[in-house]
């Protein structure tokens, strides 16, 4: 795990300032390698690499980098790739191995397969490799996105960095893409290669990027395709998705450090944190983080009951309102842009306790989109449920819920009647597609203080709707398998990100064992009524693992992802904070924004609305970064 950057010329002159450039980015990724950093640059000075350690595994100087190769190959790599070992053995008859790291078997791999490379890679992985003999940089990013590629172009140069805040010393203006804006306004992230940056794009996941003779070319090297079998039985899918687990632990838990877990207290990480205890002793270290100023923010009296399973020790990170007042701006700065949910915070916040301990954590991201663990899946098929009672047609679009199987595990929403309130009071029975973008549209309460008329919203409904509605990856009509594949192209990017920086902030790795590709392509395989039977979340991995996996755990029915008290704080402790933010002069002349609406509004928004943390997030990163751009033109000399 580590962080790199680079650059290549698109024309025959060499980079200007290749040094400065250099130097420049290394020191805006220094936070993501503490054990060491290189750097390359060609003798034409048209390509330049830095890299920024983080040793996890072959932690001799032999495992630094960039690194170099016998025939002229160069590579910057972050990230681990975990079918080193077998791809060590299958490849070593043609290479002569010189360390014992993941990162030769990328040069080695790409020296008998190509671009196709990638294709044999398992694990999290971006990276950028110059091929000496063929004058072309091919560089790929993993196929969840669980971590980071980012590029622009700026003056015949392509600039590339694991977070976008490298990019910026490179950019005429540090200015806002406002149709990326309208995307995270709308879902509080992007679905697309823009970035709140203008200029700055990521690579999406599952894609590679080759410069040669000035031209770039973007492709996808892998996708998820939902071909649904129906002739096995649920106990078949139960079985083969625990082998997949199994294998998918034992390649996550090769390191040459500790590895520990965090621990939610859902089943995600507890199933993960359970597996890994039993796999090594070693792996003893659990990490939490809790909220005791108010009621029902407090989940760890279930991460206690896992990790006392476990036989593992729980460290606690108790988070208050004036830790937000302190670190807010910090982890800002480190998501280099807003997204996702407030839960990037604690998250923040926890990873700094683990980075005390060890190197390296294993997380549960991934189960809620694979295995259906959001409660909007349960409120749609609510819906469409009622609606197919009343039309007669139970059969119609796959649903794998009735009216009748659906009831029972109603009590799931009882947290949940402001949003089903909200979601039904237009549009009930409409299409499909109309539903599920109303339940996953986050701005329904931005009125006054967002400007529409600036923004396009058709656009993002029309981004969301071919998504939605790609029938190359589902090819059934099934309302389950529509929602979660959206959720898994486009949230879950958003949530690995926060994954990624707010670990890698602490310079710390974390790997997450349900993201395998094995393990993703069988699960798309899945009938929808075997994963989501009767409206049951998680069904495949409560059956699968109900015997391994604590009672209470499994039959909660109270959890929320990782709440964070917004409300009672906005309206308590951190009121005169959130006012003092937007009262400023800056703030008042922002484009798209009145922060005089924000000010009147946001002490009446409801338990559920992301308003508040939406705009607080978007003005504190242009304090950060807008309002500061001359301090990044400024680095490169």
């Amino acid at each position: 795990m580590c962080g790199i950057a680079g650059f290549i010329s698109l024309t025959n002159n060499p980079c200007s300032r290749p040094a400065g450039s250099l130097r420049a980015m290394s020191s805006l990724i220094s936070h993501r390698g503490p054990d060491g950093a290189g750097d390359w640059l060609s003798n034409d000075s048209r390509v330049g690499f830095v890299h920024r350690r983080l040793a996890i595994i072959d932690l001799s100087p032999g495992g630094a980098q960039p690194m170099h190769a016998p025939n002229g190959t160069v590579i910057t790599y972050n990230g681990e790739i975990y079918n080193y070992i077998e791809l060590r053995d299958e490849l070593s008859a043609g290479w002569n191995f010189r360390s014992t790291s993941d990162t030769e078997v990328i040069l080695a791999a790409y020296e008998k397969w190509g671009e196709d490379c990638v294709l044999h890679l398992r694990g999290m992985f971006a990276f950028a490799l110059w091929d000496e003999r063929n004058k072309k940089l091919f560089a790929a990013r993993d196929r969840f996105g669980i971590k980071p590629f980012y590029h622009t172009q700026q003056g015949g140069v392509l600039y590339f960095a694991s977070e976008a805040k490298a990019l910026l010393p490179f950019l005429p203006e540090i200015e806002t893409d406002s149709s990326a804006l309208a995307e995270y306004l709308t879902f509080q992230y992007t679905i697309g290669t823009k970035t709140l940056f203008k200029g700055i794009e990521q690579l999406l996941p599952g894609h590679s990027l080759v410069v040669a003779n000035g031209n770039i070319k973007i492709a996808r090297y892998w996708d998820v395709n939902y071909e649904v079998d129906f002739t096995r039985t649920p106990r078949y899918f139960e079985d083969r998705f625990r082998e997949l687990i199994a294998d998918s632990m034992n390649v996550h838990l090769r390191a040459d450090v500790p590895v520990g877990g965090y621990v939610s207290g859902g089943m995600d990480s507890s199933l993960v944190a359970l597996l890994a205890s039993k796999h090594d002793h070693r792996n003893r270290l659990a990490f939490h983080g809790r909220f005791m100023e108010y009621p029902g923010y407090d989940e760890s009296r279930y991460a206690r009951e896992v990790t006392d399973l476990a036989d593992m020790s729980l460290h606690i990170a108790d988070i208050t309102a004036e830790d937000f007042r302190n670190r807010i701006d910090d982890v800002i700065y480190h998501l280099d842009f807003p997204v996702a949910g407030p839960g990037s915070f604690p998250q923040f916040m926890v990873s700094a306790l683990a980075a005390k301990h060890l190197k390296v954590v294993l997380g549960g991201q991934g189960g809620d989109e694979l295995l259906g663990g959001y409660a909007r899946y349960l409120v749609a098929y609510f819906e469409q449920s009622i609606k197919a009672a009343m039309d007669g047609t139970y059969k119609q679009g796959n649903y794998v819920v009735t009216i009748e199987s659906i009831v029972p595990n109603l009590g799931l929403l009882r947290e949940y009647k402001p949003m089903i309130k909200e979601f039904w009071r237009e549009g009930l029975f409409d299409d499909l597609d109309k539903r599920y973008f109303r339940l996953v549209d986050r701005s329904t309460d931005m009125v006054g203080e967002v400007d529409w008329s600036s923004l396009d919203k058709t656009q993002v409904f029309d981004a969301f709707r071919a998504i939605f509605n790609n029938q190359d990856n589902v090819r059934k009509e099934a309302y389950f398998d529509k929602m979660t594949h959206f959720d898994f192209k486009c949230l879950l990017p958003a949530l690995l990100h926060v994954e990624d920086r707010m670990s890698m902030a602490h310079g710390l790795e974390s790997r997450v064992p349900l993201l395998d590709h094995p393990l993703v392509e069988f699960l798309a395989t899945v009938p929808a009524d075997v994963k989501f039977k009767g409206g049951q979340m998680k069904q495949l991995m409560k059956e699968a693992y109900r015997d391994t996996l604590p009672k209470s755990v499994v039959e909660r029915r109270d959890k929320m992802g990782f709440p964070v008290p917004l409300k009672e704080w906005f309206q308590g402790p951190l009121q005169n904070y959130v006012r003092d933010v937007f009262a400023q002069q800056k703030a008042r002349h922002r484009p798209y924004f009145n922060s005089d609406v924000v000010l009147a509004n946001f002490g009446f928004a409801s338990q559920f609305s992301r308003k508040t943390w939406g705009l607080l997030s978007l003005e504190l990163w242009h304090q950060r970064f807008h309002d500061r751009a001359a301090e990044f033109r400024a680095m490169v000399n």
